[in-house]
């Protein structure tokens, strides 16, 4: 070997060998990093569930005669649904991040205890994937606990910018909250039609605040379509 090119080669090797051990450990970094931002984020997200669903749980100790409970995720959260149906006695059990398994474990709290007229239920943002595992579990246990009250099943909504690219899903996933409601005999609320902007294909601009979450005009789009339904219901 020439003297130049084993020069080169002990000076590059151990730039190489350097740049590698850099790199590997930015990897690694950046790994235990975003573990730890989602453990964070799922602790934060335990302890909001739990303070929910304590504050749902002394609300109930109150309530009577309720006419609807509003179960979901975020959507539901933040819908102000004493405002929206001031003509209803309603309640709203929305938990901001939850999926179709947190519902399914504070049934008691968010549907048997209330004793509703009527359950209107939005869930699955949360898990597109997995939603349908449990879904009709739900469906199936308010049904045989709570014989004579009369469910809603609300589909996915549709979605634009980032959140778009899960439209796809949610339109399929919708197809099988449809079918259930036709085996159960709910009600089946379409919001994805309702809030999409046919010249997108998306959710239209003006109803959301990020994408995935409503605004006052997107939630008053949602009220017609369910308040529609409850005309038929009580």
């Amino acid at each position: 070997m020439k003297k130049p090119l084993l020069i080169t080669l002990l000076i590059a090797l151990p730039i190489s060998f350097g740049l590698g051990a850099f790199l590997i450990t930015h990897f690694v970094e950046q790994s235990i990093a975003k573990k730890q931002r989602n453990e964070i984020a799922l602790r934060a997200f335990e302890l909001h569930y739990n303070d929910r669903v304590n504050l749902f749980k002394e609300e109930n100790r109150h309530l009577s005669n309720v006419d609807v409970s509003f179960v979901g995720d975020s959507l539901t959260e933040g819908y102000d649904v004493k405002s929206f149906y001031s003509e209803y006695n309603v309640v709203n059990r929305g938990i901001g991040g939850d999926t179709t398994f947190g519902v399914e474990k504070r049934l008691d709290s968010s549907v048997y205890d209330v004793n509703p007229k009527i359950v209107n239920l939005l869930i699955g943002a949360n898990n597109f994937d997995t939603m349908l595992d449990n879904y009709e579990t739900i469906v199936s246990k308010i049904n045989t606990n709570e014989p004579e009250a009369k469910i809603i099943l609300c589909s996915l909504t549709s979605m634009t910018g980032d959140w778009g690219r899960n439209n796809e899903k949610a339109q399929k996933n919708n197809i099988k909250i449809h079918e259930i409601a036709e085996k159960y005999h709910c009600s089946y609320a379409n919001l994805y039609d309702a809030l999409l902007d046919p010249s997108t294909n998306e959710l239209k601009a003006e109803y959301s605040v990020d994408g995935g979450h409503l605004t006052s005009s997107g939630y008053e789009v949602v009220t017609s379509v369910i308040k529609t339904i409850l005309k038929t219901l009580i």
